[in-house]
């Protein structure tokens, strides 16, 4: 049915329709029976906590199910490293035990070879026509163990022998090149001439000389080695 209102300036009633009325009519009866509002806002309010909690659990979940293949990797790696650091501790125990040992054997064996070095230096250094009757040692002899484990060249003598060397000659300018060649020797340091003097033996005239000298270890340029084995294979 139409209605026409002939009455300006006055509200027309019924204009809303039959369906937003009956809409309006629910939404009376839903609130009239809800005696306390906030109650039913807290629980919204709970609802959504409880979807936000529920969406940021599934999302870090997600995350870590993805960091799961790096988190693998790294523990990997730190095994390796571990192991790395594992064997290097123990090379270094070897190191430093074999250095030990090497150094005690260089204190007890350090003045081996100290006349073999003497020896040699004094008979190269020998001219022609010149001949040694007497070789001594009148001080020293201790020595002490190698500063550097195997080095021979760093040898610390507490007390370096000393020697008297006593010769002839029947020329004095042989005396004089013995001299020097000794002064010259990597081996041999503070030679002096003590004595020199004219002998007759057998209707000649010879020169009988004494010096003296002190042992001192070559440095590394002198000093040459080779493995045991070489050595025995080479004689």
């Amino acid at each position: 049915m139409i209605t026409i209102n002939l009455r300006p300036g006055t509200k027309r009633d019924g204009g809303s329709g039959p369906m937003l009325a009956g809409l309006k009519a629910q939404l009376a009866g839903m609130f009239s029976g809800v005696k306390e509002p906030w109650m039913m806002g807290a629980g919204a309010a709970l609802l959504l906590v409880a979807v936000l909690l529920t969406s940021s659990y599934l999302w870090t979940g997600s995350k870590l199910a993805g960091l799961e293949p790096e988190l693998e990797t790294a523990r990997t790696e730190h095994e390796r490293y571990q192991g790395f650091l594992r064997q290097k501790r123990q090379a270094l125990r070897v190191r430093d035990s074999i250095l030990v040992q090497i150094g005690t054997i260089s204190a007890v064996d350090g003045n081996r070879y100290v006349w073999s070095h003497i020896l040699d230096e004094i008979n190269s250094s020998l001219p022609e026509m010149t001949w040694l009757t007497n070789i001594v040692q009148i001080g020293g002899g201790g020595m002490a163990a190698a500063a550097v484990p195997g080095d021979t060249a760093q040898q610390n003598l507490l007390d370096p022998p000393v020697l008297r060397i006593t010769g002839r000659t029947g020329d004095l300018q042989r005396y004089t090149a013995f001299l020097r060649s000794l002064e010259a020797s990597p081996w041999l340091t503070n030679v002096l001439a003590v004595q020199a003097k004219t002998i007759i033996e057998g209707n000649r005239a010879l020169t009988e000389f004494i010096v003296q000298a002190t042992y001192s270890p070559a440095d590394s340029s002198h000093v040459r080695t080779v493995p045991i084995i070489e050595s025995v294979v080479g004689n």
